[in-house]
């Protein structure tokens, strides 16, 4: 099954966000687990999981992802800071469960004048302080694009997080295709090689989704410019091939391009979906 969705609002629910995915012809869809830049998360409705779970059982949704906010910084070093990212680490997992066996996908972090090694320790003592033996969840980092301090924009930084963490059988990787493009991985001109770093790196088994996403920038830019399918660097003939790659394509495809309305998903979606062999 090829499963591709978008990125979509949470304000009006789980329900609404599948009945959005479904009218554009999505049967998966990524979503913020409260605002981007922080602060509290909506209370979830019971009644509302249990109508979006019988719509996603009729609709072919299986398998969503939640975004944590982008203010989330781990490898931070000063308290109030890590206190935050503990803080929506350990609320957000928990709510995770009120609909079970679902991903969670977080930027790992930014080092902000420390050295490498001591931002990807901080971020893995916070994944130890915050994954739970029982959870259903998988928690992924992301793939960055290695722009400032942010940690995570080679394979290596993730595999030296994913080591350091106790239940690493929680934890996985999204591939973002601006990101790792815009790191320097030629997933035009060398998707093959880019690949055998990445398993050589980490381990192809780590990979749960794809953020589907064009760039504005070219390869190794490490600028992190989100750009639609077809209207980048990287472009729809290279794209299509990382859906239709053996190695990728039984995974979920997420697309966080810059979209105005659901209408440019859906042309997106109807594209990647023709090219799709």
């Amino acid at each position: 099954m090829f499963t591709l969705g978008c990125h979509l609002s949470s304000a009006k629910g789980y329900l609404r966000m599948a009945q959005d995915a479904a009218s554009i012809g999505a049967n998966t869809f990524q979503f913020f687990t409260r605002n981007p830049r922080g602060g509290r998360a909506k209370r979830i409705d019971p009644a509302d999981v249990a109508a979006f779970a019988a719509f996603a059982e009729s609709h072919g949704i299986a398998r969503i992802l939640a975004h944590a906010p982008y203010t989330l910084n781990p490898a931070s070093d000063k308290q109030q800071t890590r206190e935050f990212a503990l803080m929506v680490l350990g609320e957000d997992l928990a709510r995770m469960e009120e609909t079970p066996h679902q991903m969670y996908n977080m930027h790992p972090g930014s080092a902000v004048g420390q050295p490498a090694e001591a931002a990807i320790a901080k971020i893995a003592d916070a994944l130890n302080a915050s994954l739970q033996v029982g959870q259903t969840t998988t928690l992924l980092l992301e793939t960055m694009a290695g722009k400032g301090s942010e940690v995570g924009g080679t394979f290596e930084e993730l595999a030296a997080i994913i080591d350091r963490v106790d239940l690493d059988g929680h934890v996985g990787v999204c591939f973002d295709t601006c990101h790792v493009w815009d790191a320097g991985y030629d997933i035009v001109g060398d998707l093959d090689g880019v690949l055998r770093e990445f398993d050589h790196a980490i381990g192809l088994g780590r990979l749960k989704a794809i953020h589907l996403n064009d760039s504005m920038n070219p390869c190794g830019s490490h600028k992190d410019r989100h750009a639609r399918i077809g209207e980048g660097q990287i472009g729809i003939d290279a794209l299509s091939a990382v859906t239709n790659h053996p190695k990728l394509r039984d995974l979920p495809f997420y697309l966080e391009t810059p979209n105005p309305a659901l209408s440019g998903y859906a042309e997106e979606i109807a594209a990647l979906r023709k090219a799709r062999a």
